[in-house]
């Protein structure tokens, strides 16, 4: 029998002990489109005392798809994946651009929160880091490399039916561009607004929908951000710390960990 969706990890266990979920993705950023894109979720949940302190061990996430392995997910399509609170912080503070969206998601993109939840969003200054920064760039290169077909990834297709309308995988093109502009309001401002602020928004969105006929247009679009970006890192011009909080990070999750378990 083919199989329906996929799923792995322990489902009971992550959705049991679960702190937070939010919206991530397009639905976050403010730039889904109807009809053309899938919904995305993100949690974080509190591993049971058994396999954190005992020789059990389980798998730090758990997955859903609705679409089977191998599927691509397309529009009413959802994607959650629920992180251990221990990988979660491990993700977020290396600056991870997908982890970061928990902590900053908007009140109305919050699907499960808890006080727990809420304390780890309040971490949010302490969790970015200039190595956020850094971060953004590496996505942004790699979204801009399988648009232009180059890079060690270059053996992933460009959508063909996005290539043969537009000219160009619009959808590789739009994620450079995001990733772009976030990661210098990041640099810039220490903080992340989403859904995106109105103006960069709707270049974005312009881009998506195939509005910017030539694909050179919005790779110097890119590139200009990029070189911001790359100034205010080399020459200091951001109030970020050059890394995570962690001893503040650490502290918060032990004291998490034990007032979950009732310790």
């Amino acid at each position: 029998m083919t199989q329906a969706h996929t799923e792995y990890g322990d489902r009971a266990t992550a959705l049991g002990g679960e702190i937070l979920r939010t919206v991530v993705g397009s639905g976050v950023h403010g730039i889904a489109i109807e009809g053309t894109d899938d919904h995305d979720e993100m949690g974080v949940y509190v591993e049971p005392a058994a396999v954190v302190l005992g020789t059990r061990q389980l798998v730090e996430h758990y997955v859903y798809r609705t679409q089977p392995e191998g599927h691509r997910s397309g529009p009413g399509d959802t994607d959650l994946v629920v992180y251990s609170l221990r990988k979660f912080l491990r993700l977020a503070t290396k600056g991870n651009p997908t982890a970061l969206l928990p902590l900053y998601a908007p009140a109305d993109a919050i699907v499960v929160t808890t006080p727990l939840g809420e304390e780890l969003r309040a971490l949010a200054p302490a969790v970015l880091s200039r190595q956020a920064a850094y971060r953004f760039l590496g996505y942004l290169n790699a979204q801009r490399d399988r648009l232009r077909g180059v890079g060690r990834r270059s053996h992933l297709p460009n959508r063909p039916e996005l290539v043969a309308r537009y000219g160009y995988d619009v959808k590789y093109a739009s994620h450079a561009l995001r990733l772009a502009y976030q990661g210098l309001e990041v640099v810039r401002d220490g903080r992340l607004t989403l859904p995106m602020p109105a103006a960069e928004r709707q270049h974005v969105l312009s881009v998506k929908r195939g509005d910017v006929p030539a694909v050179g247009d919005v790779l110097r679009d890119i590139a200009a951000l990029e070189a911001e970006i790359r100034d205010r890192l080399d020459s200091g011009r951001t109030p970020l710390a050059e890394d995570a909080d962690l001893p503040a990070i650490s502290a918060w999750s032990v004291s998490a960990h034990r007032r979950h378990w009732g310790w």
